[in-house]
């Protein structure tokens, strides 16, 4: 009833943090769904877009989100949540105003950057939020609205384009419009932080801790965590390249418009949001009290490798199957990403979570954006050229998942009972 009532208290704060995620992973996802257009546009390649696409997301996580998580641990966390919407505010803004590679660029890296830093400051507000044997249902909550802002990527940006594209807005080519209209709309959301106050930190084992300290506390877990960091980073390299080369597989293999795959598109990554963190989330929990060894990990393992052979989705011989598949390969990374977010916060001491989230984001999204899209288009174009898209895609989707097993497994070998325990064998 205690944990009740305490999840019921947290719960509008950890809504408002849930929606600007949303918002955030919208703005993000967007240029995705409708960037067939905008290649045409600008006279794009498979290449350019690709390496933009990877390395403007790539590029600003590996320079800033080790220092962003350090912030994290030691300044007010809904300040910086409120800059990171505004970052990613002006690159959907600025989005809509490119007129060459280098402006797009530098407003994809401002998009991606403002919304995969806020899971840093989102994971770390959550847990202090709640106490640690309810922290798989923040985190489930915080997975929904990353999720649900993925979802709306695809169907909001794709009924908007199908919108803009018959009527058209104030002259503006479509995918252009469909971000103007949603830079704004995430601007007026930003509003809503101003009713979140900054939760007192929890467990705390030093106050300031030196960076030096806290890294070499992070590195002397490196047998659980350095497995752990191979196994998400490689589920997140799968998910990172469906995102970006799903709606081109679906134009050009199965004859698919923005408009049209929009609806079903949504659905399937916003269900998958809902069940893959409520199913996360118990699993993370049922895992943690059971009071066994990797306990909290089984479900990672399990997800990853239930996700394995659904890698091949891009190769589907019809519409159906490739939802369906690219569902199962979706959920499996929406269930990993919310047990190694909870892992973080129960098996870590707070003063060592920002950077442990923030090293992760960092280096996992250098290698999952920066290699996972140029890997697709670099395979595709040895196989024979841009139509070979789709087998490239699931080619590279079935060898990460392959490392992703693996981690995942041996991460769930050395994985502390509870961040004291660890913290003991450390000294």
């Amino acid at each position: 009833m205690s944990a009740g009532r305490d999840f019921r208290a947290a719960l509008p704060s950890l809504l408002i943090i849930a929606v600007l995620m949303a918002a955030g992973n919208t703005m993000m996802g967007v240029f995705a769904t409708v960037q067939e257009a905008a290649k045409a546009e600008l006279g794009l390649s498979d290449t350019q877009i690709g390496l933009m696409q990877g390395l403007a997301n790539s590029i600003p996580l590996a320079l800033l989100s080790i220092p962003m998580g350090l912030l994290v641990d030691r300044l007010n966390r809904v300040r910086l949540l409120a800059l990171t919407s505004l970052i990613w505010t002006a690159g959907t803004l600025l989005t809509a105003y490119a007129d060459n590679l280098s402006i797009l660029f530098a407003a994809r890296m401002l998009a991606g950057l403002g919304a995969n830093i806020s899971t840093t400051i989102g994971v770390s507000l959550a847990a202090d939020l709640c106490r640690a044997e309810i922290r798989g249902r923040s985190m489930l909550l915080l997975t929904i609205g990353k999720y649900a802002g993925s979802a709306a990527a695809f169907a909001l940006g794709g009924q908007l384009f199908g919108l803009f594209a018959k009527s058209g807005l104030y002259g503006f080519p479509a995918w252009r419009a469909v971000h103007l209209v949603l830079g704004l709309g995430s601007a007026a959301l930003t509003l809503l932080l101003l009713a979140l106050r900054e939760p007192a930190r929890r467990e705390r084992e030093a106050v300031s801790a030196p960076a030096r300290t806290v890294a070499r506390e992070l590195w002397a877990r490196r047998a659980f965590l350095l497995p752990m960091f191979v196994g998400q980073t490689s589920v997140l390299m799968a998910d990172a390249a469906a995102a970006i080369w799903a709606a081109p597989v679906l134009s050009r293999s199965f004859g698919q418009t923005p408009a049209q795959f929009a609806g079903w598109m949504g659905l399937v990554i916003f269900s998958v949001g809902v069940v893959g963190a409520f199913t996360g989330g118990i699993a993370a929990d049922w895992g943690h009290r059971s009071g066994r060894r990797g306990g909290i990990l089984i479900g990672a393992l399990v997800a990853a490798l239930i996700a394995f052979p659904a890698a091949l989705f891009p190769v589907m011989p019809n519409v159906f199957w490739f939802g369906a598949a690219m569902t199962l390969l979706l959920l499996g990374g929406t269930v990993t990403g919310l047990v190694v977010a909870t892992a973080i916060a129960v098996l870590l001491p707070n003063e060592l979570r920002g950077l442990c989230v923030g090293t992760f984001v960092a280096f996992g999204g250098l290698i999952a954006f920066g290699l996972s899209p140029p890997l697709v288009t670099g395979l595709s174009l040895w196989l024979g050229g841009e139509s070979h898209l789709a087998p490239a895609l699931a080619i590279v989707g079935l060898a990460v998942s392959i490392v992703g097993v693996l981690g995942f497994a041996l991460a769930w070998r050395n994985a502390p009972l509870n961040y004291s325990d660890e913290a003991e064998g450390v000294r």
